[in-house]
């Protein structure tokens, strides 16, 4: 009989935020896909403080599939946080991060897990298309990918959080002490050997997306102020355009003055008044938000805080609680 505990462990990580639907139907799809592959695995869901049964269907699931475990937050911490809490919990020796919607298409692990295999330590799933959504969503999303980009140098154009991870790139990311970390630039910024794996975003069957308009943008500038100092240099550039503006106005103002052309009125000095006094409240407004920035990270609080954990039983039971 084969020893089955000599096999490398996979472990699938899953955040959820109010995906009751969504849970049955991802852990029956995933273990299922890699129990007919034969490929020995964990499926961890983190319930990110939802406010309806998702943890009560994780619970469920636990029961089920030996293979299934849990972890619920005392709260909403957000989707980074569910993911890096989820690397602490993998015990394998590779790690697949996908949302818990299948979004992501699962038959998608099969062809990572193979690549790491051949001995790739980061395999990033890249969008062949962003599935349907809004014409704004889909202009913010380009700006967005676009700035964050050209501040890092990786093109990110078509990454996603679907992405397996090496356990020496797991390690990696979980000894960076940021609170505000960035999962999908970061995964690309630690190098390693890296493959890509297309994919097509999939239409959602459960449930509706959790993220609004507004916690799209705070997700965007969240992300772009932990990851880059790219509004930092903005303002020098803010600087240096109004310095040359008041050049040009200043040496215009100086000619009429010489030649005894009196400057009417003071619109223009109203108007420069208005300019300066923007790019100055623009400028204080960005230098504070990265000073809140230092003053979480000073703080040290934990990116998350663990209410509950369960694990799946081998004899069919129901799920043991680990806290």
């Amino acid at each position: 009989m084969q020893d089955t505990t000599k096999k490398p462990l996979l472990s699938v990580i899953l955040p959820a935020y109010n995906e009751e639907a969504s849970v049955p139907r991802a852990a029956q799809v995933i273990c299922t896909l890699l129990e007919q592959a034969d490929i020995r695995h964990e499926v961890i869901f983190i319930d990110d403080g939802s406010k309806d049964d998702t943890w009560t269907m994780i619970l469920a699931q636990a029961a089920s599939h030996p293979q299934v475990r849990g972890v619920r937050f005392s709260r909403n911490f957000g989707k980074e946080a569910a993911i890096f809490a989820g690397l602490a919990q993998a015990r394998g020796n590779c790690v697949v991060v996908l949302d818990c919607d299948l979004q992501h298409p699962p038959e998608k692990i099969l062809e990572m897990y193979r690549l790491w295999e051949q001995g790739y330590q980061v395999v990033e799933g890249v969008k062949v298309s962003r599935g349907k959504e809004s014409p704004l969503h889909t202009l913010a999303a380009k700006t967005f990918y676009s700035l964050i980009s050209r501040a890092t140098g990786i093109d990110m154009s078509r990454a996603s959080d679907f992405k397996l991870l090496d356990r020496r790139a797991v390690d990696t990311l979980l000894a960076m002490r940021e609170k505000n970390a960035f999962f999908r630039a970061l995964s690309s910024w630690i190098g390693f050997s890296t493959a890509q794996v297309e994919f097509e975003v999939q239409p959602r069957l459960e449930g509706t997306s959790k993220w609004s308009f507004r916690s799209l943008t705070k997700y965007a500038l969240v992300n772009l102020t932990s990851f880059s100092a790219a509004p930092l240099q903005l303002i020098t550039l803010l600087g240096v355009m109004v310095f040359l503006c008041s050049v040009v106005l200043g040496i215009w103002s100086l000619w009429q003055k010489l030649s005894g052309q009196a400057l009417e009125g003071f619109t223009t000095v109203i108007l420069l008044q208005l300019i300066i006094g923007s790019v100055l409240m623009i400028c204080l407004g960005i230098i504070g938000y990265y000073v809140a920035r230092i003053y979480e990270e000073i703080k040290d609080r934990p990116r998350y805080i663990v209410a509950d954990s369960c694990e799946g039983k081998t004899d069919g039971g129901q799920a043991e609680k680990t806290l």
